[in-house]
């Protein structure tokens, strides 16, 4: 997602949840991955929910809810931007 343009959400998608801490070393990545990739997502999925959750001391974790309210998770503790990018991708088009 990094160096192309931003991923299209499977249309089985409904919402994306991200939860990291503001301040932990462990959400940095999540932080950057924010900081440079969220506004390319959104307008690539303009309906689709994606939520930021930030919460002191909690580890960076990223959740997936599809049709029928099956959810899946990926834990984001301690990856790189890159690395979040590419966790995000695995859970938006796997379904």
């Amino acid at each position: 997602m990094a160096s192309r343009a931003a991923v299209k959400f499977a249309p089985q998608l409904r919402e994306l949840r991200i939860h990291l801490c503001q301040k932990s070393a462990a959400s940095k990545g999540v932080r950057d991955f924010i900081e440079q990739h969220y506004v390319s997502l959104k307008m690539a999925n303009p309906k689709s929910p994606i939520l930021i959750r930030e919460c002191s001391g909690v580890m960076p974790k990223v959740w997936a809810r599809y049709e029928k309210g099956v959810e899946s998770s990926a834990s984001l503790a301690d990856l790189s931007a890159a690395e979040v990018s590419k966790a995000v991708e695995k859970l938006t088009l796997n379904r």
